[in-house]
């Protein structure tokens, strides 16, 4: 297992056709796949109202991808791809540890008692 998983959150433009949406789907799968990534995992989120304007859509088809690092830079490549497409409006990669993160133990407090109003 690797010490890392990334995640890359892409929105794609909302008047492509559902075809067109796998088509890009695929093209990024594909990347990561040539150039070496493991453990791809693909949700397609669907349409959904932005936040507020980009080149002139409210709205755009959501893809999150989950991935490891192969020993490739897989990553730049595909962002590259990203960068240069007219289909993807807006995309961002997180890196986070691959084991989940051990929370510290809850802190009792002292109950405390609270008077009554007269």
């Amino acid at each position: 297992m690797k010490d890392f998983v990334y995640e890359t959150m892409y929105i794609l433009r909302p008047d492509l056709i559902d075809e067109q949406v796998d088509v890009a789907i695929a093209k990024y799968r594909d990347l990561l796949q040539e150039q070496g990534a493991e453990n791809i995992q693909i949700q397609n989120l669907g349409k959904r109202r932005l936040a507020y304007e980009i080149n002139n859509h409210r709205e755009g088809v959501y893809v999150q991808m989950n991935y490891e690092e192969g020993p490739g830079s897989q990553i730049a490549v595909m962002e590259r791809a990203m960068r240069i497409s007219d289909d993807v409006i807006r995309y961002l990669t997180t890196k986070q540890p691959a084991t989940p993160v051990e929370m510290p133990a809850a802190v009792e407090l002292p109950e405390v008692e609270v008077a009554e109003p007269a």
